[in-house]
């Protein structure tokens, strides 16, 4: 019976030791302010447990100066030795704890050094953005002065913008209307607005040359914008009496409604010329083909970067892209629109020869930062 009860027992046994606290707690803890923020976030930093490959999760706990007691404000994964708590209140000071958890056993770290969240005024991250800020600020100041002071502000020609006093001249000769054609965009759309620009220049010459002037529109506030910009021009050009309500009409916000209807336009009005300025879509080519069929002199413009090889086909002028937004300064010579279209030239310029430098630097490999810091 004996011998039958030894051999029942089990024949191996194994123990697994639970490891000691400084071997399994965390060290070093260090908590601190989160840099460049706006205040409500504390950074935790660690050096994870000597066994670290045992540890299942770290555990962080808070304490605030009034707290009775620690709390638990969140986990990490074992091999993780930081955390970020955004739960914190500006101005109250805490400390922190930090427990590695192994087998179900908590093994707290030691007490952190006290800390207080506040928000920073100034990202340092961001002083390059602060340079070019006060950069371009500067270069805005001295080319609005150099333009009111009567100076001549060179601007390339822009030939769409050049065939402007040719395209109303034309119309006036042949009697016949003006269509322009603000896009399809609505007034929040930046390209509607450098239309509304446009015409209101385009609108000076019509009032001096005395022609008929079509603005068909797609959306009610743009119709209202519309009708005060031309209403306006006449006004500044001593010729009120010229303005008819009729020049500017309301349509219809149907995309190919719209189109169908300029399309109308041109073939029972015949204009002599034809404006697209603005926003456009896939009825771009549509409006553009028909005006060349009538015999139109077209000029466009638009940043709709799908639509260009439409009006660059169809039309003989095309403003692209940001020529778009250059016509209004271009064509009024305004001081404060000449400065701020030479103040961005520039700005541009010395953006592509810093990023031309840095290119080359990174074509050499060489480490500018690295560079700095030796020195």
């Amino acid at each position: 019976m004996s011998f039958l009860f030894f051999h029942c027992l089990p024949v191996t046994f194994s123990f697994v030791l639970p490891a000691t606290s400084s071997a399994s707690s965390p060290g070093d803890v260090k908590a601190m302010d989160k840099p460049n923020d706006a205040g409500s976030a504390i950074q935790i930093f660690w050096t994870r447990a000597s066994n670290d490959s045992l540890v299942e999760n770290y555990v962080i706990m808070r304490k605030a100066a009034t707290d009775p007691s620690y709390q638990r404000i969140g986990s990490t994964a074992g091999g993780v030795s930081t955390f970020e708590d955004d739960g914190v209140t500006d101005g109250t000071t805490y400390t922190y704890l930090v427990a590695s958890l192994i087998k179900g056993m908590q093994y707290p770290s030691e007490q952190s050094n006290n800390v207080t969240s506040k928000p920073q005024l100034f990202h340092t991250g961001r002083i390059n953005v602060l340079a070019a800020l006060i950069t371009f600020t500067l270069l805005l100041a001295y080319f609005v002065y150099k333009a009111r002071s009567g100076k001549n502000l060179y601007i390339r020609q822009i030939a769409g913008l050049a065939a402007v006093e040719e395209a109303v001249g034309r119309a006036t000769e042949m009697g016949r209307p003006i269509l322009y054609v603000p896009g399809l965009g609505d007034i929040d759309w930046t390209a509607t607005i450098a239309s509304m620009n446009i015409l209101g220049e385009v609108a000076k010459k019509i009032a001096l040359y005395d022609t008929e002037l079509i603005v068909p529109n797609t959306w009610s506030v743009v119709y209202t914008v519309s009708k005060e910009v031309v209403k306006e021009s006449f006004m500044s050009e001593g010729r009120p009496e010229k303005f008819k309500e009729d020049y500017v009409r309301y349509v219809t916000e149907a995309q190919f409604g719209f189109a169908a209807a300029v399309n109308g336009i041109m073939i029972r009005e015949k204009p002599a010329t034809n404006f697209f300025v603005g926003k456009f879509w896939a009825e771009s080519l549509i409006m553009a083909e028909t005006g060349a069929q009538t015999g139109a002199f077209q000029i466009a413009g638009t940043d709709s970067v799908l639509q260009l090889p439409f009006f660059v086909t169809a039309c003989d002028y095309t403003l692209m892209g940001e020529e778009l937004y250059a016509a209004s300064a271009y064509l009024s010579r305004e001081p404060v629109l000449l400065g701020s279209l030479k103040a961005q030239d520039y700005g541009k310029l010395m953006s592509l020869i810093i990023l031309g430098g840095l290119s080359i630097l990174a074509f050499l490999r060489i480490d500018l930062l690295y560079l700095l810091k030796v020195q």
